[in-house]
Order: C-alpha cells, then sequence, then structure tokens
C-alpha cells in the first residue's frame, strides 16, 4: 500500500470528463487527492510551482490530447524537460481513434500508455495498483 495520499493530476479541457473522472475516484475506495487543470501549460504552470516550493508531486497523470493553448503531446515534451526525477506514471487518456495518436504515444519515454475515454473504476484501480506494486 502506498504510505500517502495518491496524487492524481487530470489535464483535460472537458468539464463533464472531469466530473465523470472525479466520481471514478471516489468509487475506487482509494485515498486519493485529485487536481484537475483545462490545458497542457496550466499543467506545467502547476508542476513547476510544486517543484519550487519543494510540494508533492502527482504519482498518476492523466492528459487528453486535443486541449486549447498546448495540447497533450505539447505538454508531454514540456513535462519531459521539466527533468523531474521523480518516476511518474503519465498516460494519454483520450477518445482519439486513430492509430497514429496510439502509436504517437509509444515514442515518448515519459508516457506509459494510451487509455481510450471514457476512464473506468476498474482501469483506475489497476493503474493505482501498479503505483503501489512499484512503491512496494
Amino acid at each position: 500500500m502506498l504510505d500517502t495520499k495518491i496524487n492524481l493530476l487530470v489535464i483535460d479541457d472537458d468539464d463533464i470528463n472531469i466530473f465523470i473522472i472525479k466520481k471514478i475516484v471516489e468509487k475506487t475506495g482509494f485515498d486519493i487527492e485529485m487536481v484537475s487543470k483545462s490545458n497542457g501549460q496550466l499543467a506545467i504552470d502547476y508542476l513547476k510551482d510544486a517543484i519550487s516550493r519543494g510540494a508533492s508531486l502527482p504519482h498518476l497523470i492523466l492528459i487528453d490530447i486535443n486541449m486549447p493553448v498546448m495540447n497533450g503531446w505539447e505538454f508531454v515534451e514540456a513535462y519531459q524537460r521539466l527533468g523531474i526525477a521523480k518516476p511518474v506514471d503519465l498516460y494519454i487518456l483520450s477518445s482519439s481513434v486513430y492509430e497514429n495518436d496510439i502509436e504517437k504515444t509509444k515514442s515518448y519515454s515519459a508516457v506509459r500508455g494510451f487509455i481510450s475515454k471514457p476512464l473506468s473504476i476498474e482501469r483506475l484501480t489497476e493503474l493505482i495498483k501498479a503505483l503501489e506494486t512499484k512503491q512496494s
């Protein structure tokens, strides 16, 4: 079991998706603190601020591809440039059905996989259990 609360960062500009993910988080039974940002730039700013304050970083990041200001791919590139030493499980969470998006996911070392929307309780539970396995 993770010793601390699980920090989850969700980056998605769709309020309905954020609402659904919040409900799923509540139903997992895990102690999860969820923060959501509506685009990649806000998420990068959030991470930079956390780093500068020495605050806890997310254990898990779920990011949509299509967003205004900074899309998911641009976020991943900016995230990799941050040089965060702590391993963070980052997943693309998208409704995209394009094979090239799924393949592109594999080209980023920071990205652990592609999850098709909608996120399910079972899938989030799997991700959290994988985090626990890595921590033990």
